[in-house]
């Protein structure tokens, strides 16, 4: 009820806009979008580096613009729309569902869960199924540990080592990882997407993973027979690693209690409490490691919070401003369908990942137009959310400048370029999600 009354509330601007604005006030009431993207792209042109320019300036100056175009409020009330937008109670909720994900997740990796899940995934590994192997090693440490980027630094080195046994490619073998590694980061609970996806579209995490999964399951077991294909003349000698089965054990809890259904801050401090427990009781690291592991977590989610902040903030100002509904209205000309909005919606986040190289950032930005598109063509927000994660995924996984194909490519020493012609999952990922809209065959109303 809370959602709803907050949604009834900040619709009332743009729905007076929409029969008023202009395409030139509404493109000024859009500019400050415009500037992010300018901004951003021109540094990292200029630079030759995207990630020269910390996101966080990117967005206080474009915050600092926004309020300066604001018209019609005084200086004061300008600033307090864009604080009343950065502490809205869904961008709070985020922020403290980040820093509970941040702390989980050190304090696993201090432990030593992640060697052992990625043991325990090599092991069972036979050498003729070493292809299909890496890549499900990789769809289940994304899965667990929700980044990709932490399953492509735990990976990569494994897999050059095998490259390096065999005649397999190490661009192939690097594709495989970072392939894999998107299908955690679009599907796990404790996904920073996952969390944007879902809170900006107002559903659950466990109902996003259920219609989110019959997009991208059939995915991953076609490009899974592909590689078993492929894989079949291939031998990999015999490694025998040391596995600590325990060390799993925060990981499948935080995935069970999640499918159950609990609520996801609750997850996490239970997967805190197993970490604990597991770590402590065997041994693996004492309390003042855990607390300052925990730490270093939250510390981590600095800059995402922050941004969190700052979109937020930014996105209430567009919004006062007539800019969504302005988006909203003029694409509501050509959508004349459930179909043509969910269009719209992969349309809008694909390319906004494309100008930011951020797919968290890109869900973010886009995710309070996509709620609107949603809510006027009926389209259920499973589907808005599982969309928004998924297409911001694809277009993440085509940018040689994205954080993944960064450090991938800087592990295994090869050109980032060169990793995407072996990125076969996003592409069928890519496909299914187009064809789950072209042909919905799981459309159904919430």
């Amino acid at each position: 009820m809370k959602n709803k009354t907050d949604a009834q509330n900040t619709l009332t601007t743009p729905q007076t806009a929409r029969t008023t604005l202009g395409w030139a006030r509404g493109l000024m009431a859009l500019s400050p979008l415009f500037f992010f993207c300018l901004f951003y792209l021109s540094c990292g042109i200029i630079s030759g580096d995207f990630y020269s320019t910390p996101i966080t300036i990117a967005f206080m100056l474009t915050c600092i613009y926004a309020v300066l175009a604001t018209r019609n409020a005084s200086m004061e009330q300008r600033i307090e729309m864009l604080s009343k937008g950065a502490g809205q109670p869904n961008i709070m909720l985020m922020i403290w569902i980040f820093i509970l994900a941040g702390a989980f997740a050190a304090s696993a990796k201090q432990m030593g869960a992640i060697d052992a899940t990625v043991n325990l995934a090599i092991n069972a590994l036979p050498g003729n199924m070493i292809l299909a192997g890496i890549f499900l090693a990789s769809c289940f440490i994304s899965l667990s540990m929700g980044t990709s980027v932490g399953t492509i630094a735990a990976l990569i080195p494994i897999a050059q080592g095998i490259a390096s046994q065999t005649d397999i490619p190490l661009a192939m073998m690097v594709g495989i990882v970072v392939g894999g590694a998107y299908f955690g980061d679009n599907l796990s609970f404790i996904s920073d997407t996952t969390i944007m996806a879902t809170r900006t579209q107002g559903c659950r995490m466990r109902d996003k993973f259920i219609v989110n999964s019959k997009i991208v399951i059939p995915a991953a077991v076609i490009v899974l027979v592909l590689y078993i294909f492929m894989g079949l003349n291939t031998h990999v000698s015999e490694q025998s690693r040391t596995v600590d089965f325990w060390l799993v054990l925060p990981y499948l809890t935080v995935l069970a209690t999640a499918l159950i259904g609990i609520n996801v801050m609750v997850v996490l401090i239970i997967g805190l409490l197993m970490t604990a427990l597991v770590g402590m009781g065997f041994g693996h690291l004492n309390a003042f490691e855990l607390i300052n592991a925990m730490g270093q977590g939250v510390m981590n989610m600095a800059e995402l919070i922050i941004v969190t902040l700052l979109a937020g903030g930014l996105m209430e100002l567009v919004r006062h401003n007539g800019g969504i509904a302005f988006i909203v209205e003029r694409m509501s000309r050509h959508i004349h369908s459930t179909r043509m909005g969910e269009l719209s919606i992969a349309f809008l986040v694909f390319l906004t990942n494309l100008c930011t190289a951020n797919n968290t950032i890109a869900i973010l930005t886009v995710g309070p137009i996509a709620k609107e598109i949603s809510d006027q063509c009926g389209i259920d927000p499973r589907r808005s959310a599982s969309i928004l994660d998924t297409f911001s995924c694809l277009a993440q996984s085509l940018v040689p400048y994205g954080a993944q194909l960064l450090i991938a490519s800087g592990l295994a020493e090869v050109n980032p370029v060169g990793i995407i012609p072996y990125l076969y999952y996003p592409f069928v990922m890519g496909a299914c999600a187009l064809f789950a809209i072209l042909v919905p065959l799981h459309h159904r109303k919430s």
